[in-house]
């Protein structure tokens, strides 16, 4: 799943347990689904980073 994709998967989670008509149970079953989501798109962030870092460096070892 892209990054994007997880981001609009998290509002959706928020923006359903923002409504009245949901129960406690659901309520904690997309809380565990929102973090999930949330830890995977922090993931794929850290992944990007690293990948930029190591681009960097790699630009930087070529310069003169």
């Amino acid at each position: 799943m892209e990054f994007e994709d997880r981001i609009e998967k998290i509002k959706d989670v928020i923006n359903k347990l923002n409504s009245a008509d949901i129960s406690l149970k659901d309520s904690m079953k997309l809380y565990n689904e929102g973090i999930k989501e949330i830890n995977s798109a922090q993931k794929m962030l850290e992944e990007a980073k690293n990948q930029y870092e190591n681009i960097k460096n790699k630009d930087l070892e070529t310069k003169p």
